[in-house]
């Protein structure tokens, strides 16, 4: 792929893992909102501004994976119906307690992680350090912010 010195025909399963990764965070991002508007209770005044705070970063990383697929020279999914036929994700009702939220997402976070190592392992295939790179650092902030909310879930 000229400038990038990446085999074209290598990159299109790595494409494939992103386009997957960028419908997840889709779903994810979503349902961040969803927590955001509708949690109530006790917890209300950390978890409101917690969940603005994630689906920001969410915001962000959607924008960073569509940038590496077009970096890539390939097109970024863009449509909601195929976020929802290609997500590992599924959306949540807004009728959940602040700790199921907090379960909800803890299982979104693994899904997530699943499939940012799917996208890993697809870029190392094709000797992609970019998308290596960029989606390593998701991991390592997935990867505490599960843990500080598995903390906060956690009962003593």
């Amino acid at each position: 792929m000229g400038y990038l010195n990446l085999d074209k025909e290598k990159t299109n399963t790595t494409v494939g893992q992103l386009n997957i990764l960028l419908a997840d965070y889709h779903l994810y991002y979503q349902k961040l909102r969803n927590f955001h508007w509708n949690i109530k209770g006790q917890s209300f005044f950390y978890l409101h501004e917690k969940f603005e705070e994630m689906y920001n970063d969410a915001k962000l990383k959607i924008d960073e994976i569509a940038e590496r697929i077009l970096t890539l020279r390939h097109h970024p999914v863009s449509n909601i119906s195929d976020y929802l036929k290609m997500s590992n994700l599924e959306e949540s009702t807004s009728e959940l307690t602040d700790v199921e939220m907090i379960e909800d997402l803890l299982k979104d976070h693994a899904s997530l992680l699943q499939q940012m190592r799917e996208v890993v392992e697809a870029a190392d295939d094709s000797d992609d350090e970019g998308t290596i790179d960029l989606v390593g650092a998701y991991i390592r902030e997935l990867e505490k912010t599960s843990w500080m909310l598995n903390a906060w879930a956690t009962k003593k």
